[in-house]
């Protein structure tokens, strides 16, 4: 089912353009778009060259935004492809006052025309869309198509941290995270039975929790080695 256009969208949108980067995508097709880039500048967006950690699919940025608050010395670029639902982020993290964070209304496909090659250090795939059904497999954020493009864009030790509530997309994730070159630690298969340090809980995280679903985590990492793209 669609969702329905929010009221007063665009006016809202407007007032939160300082937290907005602009992200046009005129031409559909992802392979020919990518030759069209207009590469950010995050020391110009920003003000300073800090480390970025982007979080795709980010929602409301309620993860986002308490990262941002956590960490004032890491830049946080948050993506989410739904106006409806990123103005609601912008909009959060304008409340709190936030100077760290940044948002794109952009769909992960074409996140190379926006980001430089190696200039991101962590990347937060939180309770992404798993796409149960196989014919649908090609659109889960850890599928090759998608690794392809973070291997360009992460750092040389970069990291991917990854939560789910499902545990076939987990397991669709551990192997193709493995059968692309990446190297996981850190895997659990119910989070919040561990104590793992400074884990921000999501909306949906607290929702799934408390129905006593067990949360499944990975991090993922690029060999010290890496192979030639």
């Amino acid at each position: 089912m669609r969702m329905r256009r929010k009221k007063n969208l665009d006016t809202r949108l407007k007032l939160c353009e300082s937290y907005l980067i602009e992200c046009e995508t005129p031409n559909r097709n992802y392979e020919a778009s990518i030759d069209e880039t207009q590469l950010i500048d995050f020391k110009e967006i920003f003000g300073n060259s800090n480390r970025i950690m982007l979080e795709i699919g980010c929602g409301k940025g309620g993860f986002a935004c308490e990262y941002a608050a956590r960490h004032p010395d890491v830049n946080v670029l948050a993506v989410e492809k739904t106006p409806n639902v990123i103005v609601t982020a912008c909009e959060a993290a304008a409340a709190k006052g936030l100077t760290n964070i940044m948002f794109m209304n952009c769909e992960a496909e074409y996140l190379e025309r926006f980001i430089p090659k190696e200039s991101i250090s962590e990347i937060n795939l939180n309770f992404s869309c798993p796409y149960p059904k196989a014919k649908y497999a090609k659109h889960r954020l850890t599928h090759e198509r998608f690794l392809k493009i973070y291997k360009n864009l992460m750092t040389s030790n970069a990291v991917i941290f990854q939560k789910t509530d499902n545990m076939h997309f987990f397991e669709f994730s551990i192997e193709s995270f493995s059968s692309n070159g990446f190297v996981l630690s850190n895997i659990s298969l119910d989070l919040h039975g561990e104590s793992i340090e400074e884990n921000i809980v999501t909306e949906y995280e607290r929702l799934f929790s408390e129905k006593g679903l067990p949360i499944y985590r990975l991090e993922a990492r690029l060999p010290a080695a890496r192979v030639s793209k």
